[in-house]
């Protein structure tokens, strides 16, 4: 049974209240053993003896109230008594108070800690009182604050790495250019270009996945024929899939799937996810794209769209971090096959924002499955 603080002020009140009784019974138990002595010393004589049983009963009694009237209860032995039951409750309740509020010092201390930028701190959670919630509630909170400071120089690295590396290419080629002092060929200029289009790609891509992870993409919802606008967006990325040597199939079914979605983000989302399965399934291999309606999951009616490659696949350690802003599987994969590593993550708040979520199933070198989970329109 788990006791809460309340239980345990309780409890403590309690032994306190247990402990005077005992003491008040003792020290009445040996006040009263006192006056018995005192009383055979100084009444029982021949003529206490020789009077019949009530009379002696009478005796007793009455020598027993006189002595212990108020002014006898006014004297040293009284006001001893008193002042050991104040000290033993003072006691007790300092000890009480010392127990109650250690928890709360440790935590205070903590929170000092963290108020100076320590976030490694911990707190023990030795109960499972509400002490212990709050101690377990402030490791989580810290263990969250760690994570998000991670997170946030992670993301200024790649940032900072993502933009200097078209920044450098194209201040080296100005200041070749420069030096050479010959006219500029249009081919040269072209290359520049192709730079600048990859950083405003880039800080268009931050911009709204700013927006998708506070909430503020702003959505043009409209019934949406998933079958068709899919059969489109695989036609639009097939001429890339054969240029690399790679067979995309679409299997539809016969009646319409209708969801409520803005074609624009949803187009986003399949020409992220395609384009990432064409980039890492080697030659020779097959993209499949499959629709299913009405599908349970999450207590809901779902359409799914599930994009199956032959490709290279993910490892199991890292499918919870590949919709990470700027996450790579391989850092080896990344700028020599062309990706930002944005793709997935926009993908993943775009499909939240419409209400769904997607799934991954992936095993290294024997391909991998995305499957978009989208409510079904009324």
């Amino acid at each position: 049974m788990k006791m809460t603080v309340r239980m345990k002020m309780f409890a403590c009140m309690g032994l306190i209240v247990f402990i005077v009784s005992i003491t008040f019974s003792l020290t009445t138990q040996v006040y009263t053993s006192g006056l018995i002595d005192q009383f055979q010393r100084e009444q029982i004589d021949a003529n206490y003896l020789s009077a019949s049983p009530e009379e002696q009963i009478e005796i007793f009694k009455s020598y027993i109230l006189d002595n212990m009237q108020l002014n006898e209860l006014l004297n040293v032995t009284h006001g001893v008594r008193l002042f050991l039951f104040v000290a033993i409750g003072l006691f007790f309740s300092y000890w009480m108070s010392g127990v109650l509020t250690l928890p709360l010092k440790k935590l205070i201390a903590a929170i000092e800690r963290v108020a100076q930028g320590d976030l490694n701190v911990k707190v023990p959670v030795d109960t499972k009182d509400e002490y212990g919630k709050v101690a377990q509630t402030f490791n989580d909170m810290t263990f969250r604050l760690r994570e998000a400071e991670e997170t946030r120089r992670r993301l200024v690295a790649d940032i900072a790495h993502e933009l200097r590396t078209p920044l450098s290419v194209m201040q080296l080629k100005l200041e070749n250019y420069q030096q050479a002092g010959h006219h500029v060929p249009p081919e040269m200029l072209l290359r520049l270009h192709d730079e600048v289009i990859r950083l405003s790609q880039l800080v268009n891509d931050l911009h709204i996945l700013s927006l998708a992870e506070s909430g503020r993409l702003s959505l043009e919802r409209k019934p949406l024929d998933l079958t068709m606008h899919l059969e489109r967006i695989v036609d639009d990325v097939k001429y890339e899939a054969e240029e690399n040597g790679l067979d995309v199939c679409l299997y539809t079914i016969s009646s319409p799937v209708t969801v409520m979605a803005d074609a624009r983000r949803i187009t986003q989302v399949f020409i992220n996810i395609l384009t990432n399965a064409i980039r890492y399934t080697p030659r020779g291999g097959k993209i499949t794209v499959e629709i299913e309606d009405r599908v349970f999951d999450r207590n809901a009616f779902f359409a799914c769209v599930s994009v199956i490659d032959t490709g290279i696949g993910i490892p199991a350690e890292e499918l919870p971090y590949l919709f990470d802003r700027f996450y790579r599987v391989d850092e080896a994969r990344s700028r020599h096959t062309g990706g930002t590593g944005l793709g997935l993550s926009i993908a993943h708040h775009f499909v939240r924002a419409h209400g769904g979520f997607i799934r991954v199933v992936s095993q290294s070198h024997e391909g991998t499955t995305f499957t978009v989970f989208l409510p079904i329109g009324r």
